[in-house]
Order: C-alpha cells, then structure tokens, then sequence
C-alpha cells in the first residue's frame, strides 16, 4: 500500500491491472475458442462475470503481495518476481475452484492461454511503469525552502520514495547557507532573495516550505503573490511529509497546525457507526476464532502452569484505566519483582505456546471481548501500560493525545512500523498514531483491517 492511504496513483494502478487482467483473459478466450465459441461463453454462459470474478481473485492476489505498495514497485527484480509468484498462487487458486465448482469453469484450455497472456501482459506494464516513475525527469518538481533538519527530513522522505511522483530539485537558504553546498543527493540552488527567479527557471510545481523561524528573511510577500495567482502550489512541510510518509513528524509539528488541519466534528450518528462496525467486526471475529481460540486455551494448559488468559492494566480512551484480556503467552514469572518490563519481539520470557501464538496473533483473541465491551476499538492506537504511559508522556511531546480516541486491537503504526519495545520505537509508533487520529474515518479503518489480515496471513509485521 502507499504510505497515505488509497492515492490517485494507487487507484489508477489498480484500474489499469483490472483491464490487462480482464482483457487478457478475453483475449485468451477468443484464441481458444474461436469467434463463435467465445460469443456462446461471453453471452450464453455468463463468460462476462466469471472472468470478473476471475480478475478480482488475481487482484487479490496482487494485493496480498504487496503490489501496490511503491516501496517493493522500486526494485525491479523484486517486482518482477513478486508478480510471477501471484499469478500463480491466483491460477492454482482459480484451478481448484473451477476444479470443485466446475460451473465457474470459463472455457476448456482458456486458463491456460490467459495465464501466459496476462503475465506478459503485466510483466511489460509493470516495467513500463517502473521505468517512468523512476525517471529523473519526470515527477513533480519540488523545491524546498528552509536548509535545516525539517529540510532535510522532507527531503529524505521524498527520496525514500521515488516513485510516488516527486522530485527535489533543490534548496533554497533563509539563513547564509552557501549555495551549491550538498545536502543528500539535492544542493543549495540559491536564497530566498531570488525565489522568484529560481522558480520560473527551474519550472517549479511545488514550494515545500521547511522553515521554522518565519521573521526577518522569510519571503512572505513573494509567495503569498505566487499563491494568489496560482502559479505554483505552496504547502508546509508537516502536510507535504504527512501525505509521503503517512506518519505526522513531531519535531515539524506545530500545534496551531495540528488544530486547523484536524479531522472535521464527529456527529453521534458517524460515531455511533462507527462503533457498530468495529463491535460487529469484533463478534465476528470471536465467532470465526472461536475453534482456534479453544484449542490454544487446551495447548497453554498442558504446556506450562498457570491461568489461561492474562489481565494487564492498560490505559485507554481519555486516559481511563482498563484491564486488556490475552491468551497467558508468557511464563508465571515473568515479573515476579513486580517491575513492568518492556516486551520484545523475541522474548525470553515467553512459553513454547506463547512463542508460537505471539508470531501468529492468536494471543489477541481475547481482545474480541473488550471491543465488544467498548473499552477497545478493532481499530486504534495499542493501549499502554500506565507505567510506560507515565514515562513516554515525559519524553515524548504530544504522546497523551494518542488517548484522545479508543485503543485498538490492530492501528495504523501496527502495520507501518515493526515490532517496538523502546521509547525511540514509541516516538516512530506515535508519528503513525497521531496521524491515523487526525485522519481518523470508516475508510482508514478498513484500509487498516484489510492490511492486517494480509499481515497475519504471511507472518511479518508488528502488533
């Protein structure tokens, strides 16, 4: 996925897969078949929905392979084996159900000939894309005021990312830096007092404006007359770094920004949806897991002594304290000196059930519960223990505002940062959290429900 959510870039991606998918597969048909039978499967045999069908397993497919994240779309290699890999678990896919349901079937041989059209088909598509997203002319042309860390910080961002359509073509300096003077892969092109000149030779699309201190040489009067007469777009670093990266920077954050670009009121009636949906999702969860959750209850038993299901204090919704339920995944004695301790990934304190349970999530299950009782969300920050609350709220700037919406069962930093157990990881978990607050909605929410499952399914990320 891209780093903010479903992007323009993402959707016509997605589109245009569709149709090679789609067309390729018609295509196929009508090698196969011929004119006359492929009309009789197309318009006699409901040939138009199943391959529909067929092309929504193969996006799937796509998508659990992370396909449409520009993160694995930048290595070609990579790319390129990725896509081989889930056309054929799509095939195999649509084999066996063609195979038990043999009504789905879309014409005798024309698996086989689609199979072959549509990865070359995507093969050359993918590549072709590949090649313009990372071609250093092409992109919108970005110039970024301001030479200090926040600069810097934007433009690492946009580099991280090459193919998500940007490209820094240079800094301008507010305080005597020297032009030429490297930073990262871009330079000083010059000062703020020949903005004006820079941005009509250079045919800049975008001012990112990365400076802290706004008196004395800040150019106000020359772009707010560029803004007004539209030639070029001017935005803040902390909106242009949010909607690259999809996490909010603490130290660009201002909090006149966080107020003004906030997420609109929430009505009783989008609220109350809200938490139908994540309620229901939540029993639907428990019922599903239900089997699962049984037999790991059995397996903890045998495997060590102790209660099943472990009850920590944990803080919630406007800082109210409650007790988090999860499958016992560590041993009885895990702090027997009464000292919380930070878990980790790899914890030496965890059972041989609970080593296991803890890779595939199924210690959450319990959780189900608490969604239901409306202390957690499916979807939020993950609840902290007070003890660490208390301490990262000292160290780390705005980390209480993550308690200004109801923890969840899985969240935005989650899926976007990997297992932490450090107030570094807090700080990088927090940046996700406040921006999954800000832009909090149903859509986000599903986006973060639709990641997660993919998560839990190829065993990477955090929780």
């Amino acid at each position: 996925m891209d780093g903010t959510k479903f992007s323009p870039r993402i959707v016509w991606l997605i589109l245009a897969d569709t149709a090679f998918i789609y067309g390729g597969v018609v295509l196929a048909m009508y090698l196969r078949l011929g004119f006359s039978g492929s009309e009789y499967q197309l318009n006699e045999n409901d040939g138009w929905l199943k391959i529909g069908f067929a092309t929504f397993v193969c996006l799937l497919i796509l998508y659990f392979y992370d396909l449409y994240d520009y993160t694995v779309m930048g290595n070609r290699r990579e790319l390129m084996l990725r896509l081989v890999q889930a056309l054929g678990i799509a095939w195999v896919i649509l084999a066996l159900i063609f195979y038990f349901v043999p009504p789905m079937l879309i014409g005798r041989g024309v698996s086989v000939f689609s199979v072959v059209i549509v990865l070359l088909l995507l093969l050359v598509w993918r590549v072709l894309i590949h090649i313009l997203t990372g071609h250093p002319g092409i992109g919108e042309k970005i110039l970024v005021v301001g030479t200090g860390q926040s600069a810097r910080d934007t433009a690492e961002a946009v580099w991280e990312r090459r193919d998500a359509g940007y490209r820094i073509i240079g800094f301008v300096t507010e305080n005597g830096a020297k032009p030429h003077t490297k930073i990262g892969e871009s330079e000083i092109i010059g000062t703020v007092d020949n903005l004006d000149g820079i941005i009509k030779n250079e045919k800049v699309d975008r001012i990112v404006i990365a400076v802290r201190e706004r008196r004395g040489t800040f150019p106000t009067e020359t772009l707010l007359k560029m803004s007004l007469a539209g030639d070029v777009n001017i935005e803040e670093c902390t909106s242009f770094f949010e909607r690259v990266t999809g996490k909010v920077h603490i130290d660009m954050l201002r909090p006149s920004w966080l107020i003004f670009a906030g997420r609109k009121r929430d009505t009783r009636l989008k609220t109350a949806f809200r938490e139908a949906i994540h309620r229901g999702l939540a029993l639907v969860g428990l019922t599903l897991s239900l089997p699962v959750a049984i037999l790991t209850a059995i397996l903890i038993k045998l495997d060590s002594k102790g209660e099943i299901f472990y009850r920590q204090a944990r803080v919630g919704k406007n800082g109210k304290v409650f007790q988090v339920i999860k499958f016992r995944s560590m041993k009885t004695d895990a702090e027997a000196d009464g000292k919380p301790v930070w878990a980790t990934a790899e914890d030496e304190r965890t059972t041989r059930v609970g080593r296991v349970i803890r890779k595939i999530r199924v210690d959450e299950i319990p959780q189900f519960w608490n969604i239901i009782k409306g202390e957690m969300s499916f979807v939020g920050p993950r609840p902290e223990r007070p003890h660490f609350v208390e301490q990262l709220a000292r160290e780390i700037p705005f980390y209480e505002h993550r308690h200004l919406t109801a923890p969840g069962l899985t969240g935005w930093a989650q899926i976007k940062y990997p297992y932490g157990a450090s107030v570094h990881d807090a700080r990088q978990k927090l940046q996700y959290d406040l921006y999954y607050i800000k832009n909090q909605s149903v859509a986000l929410d599903l986006v973060i429900v639709f990641e997660t499952v993919k998560t839990v399914l190829f065993g990477k990320g955090a929780r």
